[in-house]
């Protein structure tokens, strides 16, 4: 291959090879001297910004966690005392039901004693009456048969005699 048919910049002397070299050589030295310090420096707060980005999204993230656990002790609490408060009620429930139930036996049994006390007097009231009339009716019975019996004086007589004997004989 003949290199000295291409074109200059394909193949360049050595001055310019010399002072492209030193160019880049004072470039390449300012950029190590103040260009690459401040990238770095810019990539290092960069990392520690993710960093810690990181560092509080995991602690967000736990934080989460805490919370989710707390909200799931909370509402198995609130579950529990649900449950308590039912179980409770239920019991309230029963005692109320069951001092109805007393108090109506209780007041079953008064009005059952009443009404056999009410029996009672009506039932002793009906015999003294039926008492009362049965002394009256024979007393008229008494009355007319004595007069139909006692119309003579030897009638009446003869009944004070024999009253008289049984009187003296009971005693």
């Amino acid at each position: 291959m003949d290199f000295t048919q291409l074109p200059a910049i394909l193949t360049p002397d050595l001055g310019l090879l010399f002072w492209m070299m030193l160019a880049f050589l004072v470039v390449f030295g300012v950029l190590a001297k103040y260009g690459f310090p401040a990238i770095i420096n810019m990539v290092d707060e960069r990392n520690k910004y993710i960093d810690d980005s990181l560092r509080k999204a995991h602690e967000a993230q736990e934080r989460l966690a805490n919370i989710e656990q707390e909200g799931e002790s909370i509402l198995q609490e609130a579950r529990e005392k649900q449950a308590q408060i039912l179980k409770e009620a239920a019991e309230t429930r029963e005692v109320i039901v069951e001092q109805a139930q007393a108090k109506a036996r209780q007041e079953g049994a008064r009005l059952l004693e009443e009404a056999r006390v009410a029996i009672e007097q009506e039932k002793k009231a009906a015999i003294a009456d039926i008492r009362q009339q049965v002394a009256t009716l024979s007393v008229e019975i008494a009355e007319k048969v004595l007069r139909a019996s006692l119309k003579d004086d030897a009638s009446q007589m003869a009944l004070i005699d024999r009253m008289l004997d049984d009187v003296s004989s009971k005693d």
